[in-house]
């Protein structure tokens, strides 16, 4: 007897390791189900004549493909294990203060920390450097991330005081469409495209896991009837923010718009002359600047306010690694081979097929959604938090089907050469309109959806293709003004399709009152038993 509690402590680690490898292997099995589609559909496209890849090409889209499930399946492993519990702690932690202006204050300093981090905005800064004010693109991250912050302490007031989300949105889209007419009386009209994508890419796998936490942790220590409904919502708020601000930095803009630099996407300038450890360093450096950032924050938090137990910190330590690990690999595997693939197979089906490209374009938006990790993050809380009401194969019939017609729309937009506001002023009348006829909890989550979307993928492989088939079709001199706005297309469909999965839930859900109504009126007296 004496040695059974000895063989229990020699146990309980192996049960741990087997249970954490067990984690992982789901976590690679959903990477690989994500990623596969999109791979294999670009390799059939490779192997036609309307698109020659070379060996080289072809090799490092193959290994940046693997390289992508590794990123993705240890990113979401982290994700769960150390950004969700930490936005879930800091926004019950700071709420149950009752300190409104500490947590406003924290929540600002958050959004624009975590927006610096975000790897997508990275991507997007780096490709619009040449006309945007400052260096590197500098000033466009800081900016964005201001907006962000600032919009997400909008959010946190809605949650606490229990306004309701359509008429903030209402508000301030109406707002953003009023400074898109001022940018045009300004002649920065090209430039709306590039400010509606700021607020897609600014959204990203590790924007979302947080702000969706602390939404979760707010809404439940505030409680109240709508609790559910009132944790989703920032997400859709925080992407209205980046847009405004870009939009007003638009206006100081002095760079030539006339010309674009599509070198970054030559597969030989990304890999050759030392080109990819340049790149995988200059991520080691950049990630870890970026979730330091966002771990410092936190750990004073801790040592101030939360005081949550060694145990909990060793957990999201060891998610804080994972993240961190799974992000360079991420964005390593899309710059080095999904960005210049992108680019070629966009500029060959354009010069080969209009008509195949547009239809190319719908096929892969169907499946390219599947491998954004910040999408699995959104399904899996909509499940839970709505107790199986919206399945997570719900969502992602939606999602793809609304990320498939918006690429497609945006390679009609590209070919005919058409402002992108004769899509998205009639996008949003409906979506806004939809909101008054389903439950608020579908706009909300249709509105959080819209953001989660357009993440890394979409701006590192999506955007170049639109790009590439822009440079073969009208040259150089269109893109900012042709190409861009695809980011934002995707984050516009999705309120249209999900809340249109709500108005048919609410329909069938009055015609089966009505059938079973009818019944009752329609039953036979003698079959009903008096007493």
């Amino acid at each position: 007897e004496g040695s059974l509690p000895l063989a229990r402590s020699r146990k309980k680690p192996y049960i741990k390791e087997y249970h954490m490898f067990k984690i992982l292997l789901s976590k690679l099995k959903e990477a690989v189900i994500s990623v596969a589609p999109v791979t294999i559909i670009v390799l059939i496209v490779s192997f036609t004549p309307a698109v020659d890849l070379t060996n080289t090409e072809l090799a490092a889209f193959i290994i940046s493909a693997i390289a992508l499930i590794a990123g993705i399946a240890l990113f979401n492993l982290g994700a769960d294990m150390a950004m969700t519990p930490m936005g879930e702690f800091v926004g019950s932690g700071l709420t149950k203060s009752k300190k409104i202006w500490l947590l406003v204050a924290v929540c600002f300093a958050m959004g624009v920390l975590i927006t610096i981090a975000e790897p997508d905005l990275t991507v997007l800064a780096n490709q619009v450097k040449d006309i945007m004010p400052g260096s590197g693109g500098t000033v466009l991250i800081v900016t964005v991330g201001a907006g962000v912050g600032l919009f997400l302490v909008v959010a946190v007031l809605k949650i606490i005081f229990h306004k309701d989300l359509s008429m903030l949105i209402m508000f301030f889209y109406l707002m953003l469409f009023a400074v898109c007419a001022v940018m045009a009386e300004h002649g920065k009209f090209e430039l709306i495209p590039l400010s509606f994508d700021s607020g897609g890419v600014t959204t990203g796998p590790i924007t979302v896991p947080f702000i969706m936490a602390l939404g979760v942790g707010i809404a439940s220590t505030v409680g109240g009837r709508n609790a559910g409904e009132n944790s989703f919502g920032l997400v859709a708020l925080c992407s209205v923010g980046p847009i405004i601000a870009v939009m007003a930095l638009s206006l100081t803009t002095s760079g030539s718009m006339a010309s674009y630099d599509t070198g970054i996407y030559d597969i030989e300038h990304v890999l050759g002359n030392n080109g990819l450890a340049a790149m995988i360093a200059g991520k080691l450096g950049d990630v870890a600047l970026a979730l330091g950032l966002i771990v410092v924050f936190f750990l004073i938090l801790q040592l101030t306010i939360l005081k949550l137990p060694k145990g909990k910190l060793i957990q999201m330590a060891i998610g804080i690694a994972y993240t961190y690990i799974g992000l360079v690999i991420f964005l390593t595997a899309v710059e080095a081979g999904f960005m210049p693939i992108g680019f070629k197979i966009g500029e060959e089906l354009a010069s080969f097929s209009k008509p195949l490209l547009a239809a190319f374009a719908f096929v892969l938006g169907l499946v390219v959604v599947l491998a954004e990790p910040a999408v699995h993050v959104l399904n899996n809380q909509v499940e839970e938090i709505t107790g199986g009401g919206v399945k997570k194969t719900e969502m992602m019939i939606a999602l793809s089907v609304a990320v498939g017609i918006s690429i497609c729309l945006s390679i009609i937009r590209m070919i005919y050469k058409f402002s992108i506001l004769y899509y998205l002023i009639p996008g949003y009348l409906i979506s806004l309109g939809l909101s008054f006829f389903v439950p608020r909890m579908y706009t909300a989550i249709a509105f959080d959806s819209g953001g989660v979307a357009s993440g890394p993928l979409t701006s590192s492989f999506i955007l170049p293709l639109v790009i590439g088939a822009c440079e073969a079709t009208s040259g150089n001199s269109y893109i900012y003004s042709m190409a861009y706005g695809v980011v934002a297309m995707v984050a516009m469909t999705p309120l249209i399709t999900i809340q249109l999965l709500g108005f048919k839930a609410v329909t069938a859900n009055k015609v089966r009152e009505r059938i079973t109504l009818r019944r009752i009126l329609a039953a036979d007296d003698e079959q009903i038993i008096y007493f």
